[in-house]
């Protein structure tokens, strides 16, 4: 039975503390791949680390959190802000719109990276959502990259649309930590055969993230999927750790 892991770490960017916690994360744990949240202001010298990391790093498509890239008026409230509530953001976003912040997005990506992206996602699963789906999936198919798929529904479109996806998805982000030690061990046992993906938000809670409701979780996720006792069980498990990139 092969049994393939990603550990993607969501919302690189997002903070300082977050990014931080992340690059160490992959140095000591499990964690594979990251996404990154282009729409933030990013530490010039944790963006030289992750791009000397060796993770795989995505777009981390966001609609949700700060101000978009290109302006569009359907995406954003009355102080040019994203609507956070990704169901009310998706429901009033005119898709044309979404096609410009997406490509603007992964504009912003190139420039900062120096490289094409390994998949997309997005903030808050907005792209479970119509208009953004189709977008996200057209940008994917334009870019050979493949994209997360949070169920099965997810998972028909990708392949529908000839992309390349896991086979299981694994993760959640609230209110509780998700990936305690305990949790993530106790998955990579009963790991299924294939590849899977596990959604993680590992990092430091910094004084960026006191607004967050999931702040003082990350840090326990930095100990589920972040240190030393995951990755031991993952190889004697004889689980292949990989990312989006090597699908």
């Amino acid at each position: 039975m092969i049994r393939r892991l990603i550990v993607n770490a969501d919302d690189f960017g997002l903070t300082p503390g977050v990014s931080a916690g992340i690059l160490s994360a992959h140095r000591h744990g499990i964690v594979t791949s990251t996404t990154l949240l282009v729409t933030a202001a990013i530490d010039a010298e944790q963006l030289a680390a992750l791009r000397d990391s060796g993770l795989g790093v995505g777009i981390h498509v966001n609609l949700t959190l700060g101000r978009p890239l290109s302006g569009g008026h359907s995406l954003v409230d009355a102080d040019g802000r994203f609507v956070r509530d990704a169901r009310h953001a998706a429901a009033r976003a005119d898709a044309r719109d979404v096609e410009r912040e997406v490509n603007a997005q992964i504009e912003k990506f190139a420039y900062l990276m120096r490289r094409e992206p390994t998949h997309l996602d997005t903030h808050h699963h907005v792209g479970l959502l119509p208009p953004v789906t189709e977008v996200v999936l057209d940008a994917a198919r334009r870019l050979g990259v493949a994209v997360r798929s949070q169920n099965a529904p997810a998972r028909a479109r990708a392949l529908t649309a000839g992309l390349k996806t896991p086979d299981h998805f694994f993760g959640e982000s609230g209110p509780g930590a998700y990936w305690s030690l305990a949790r993530t061990l106790a998955h990579l046992r009963a790991l299924p055969s294939g590849v899977s993906e596990f959604m993680a938000h590992p990092g430091w809670c910094d004084a960026a993230l006191s607004y967050s409701r999931y702040g003082r979780q990350r840090e326990t996720e930095m100990i589920g999927v972040g240190t030393s006792a995951a990755r031991a069980a993952a190889s004697s498990l004889g689980i292949t750790l990989c990312h989006f990139g090597e699908l």
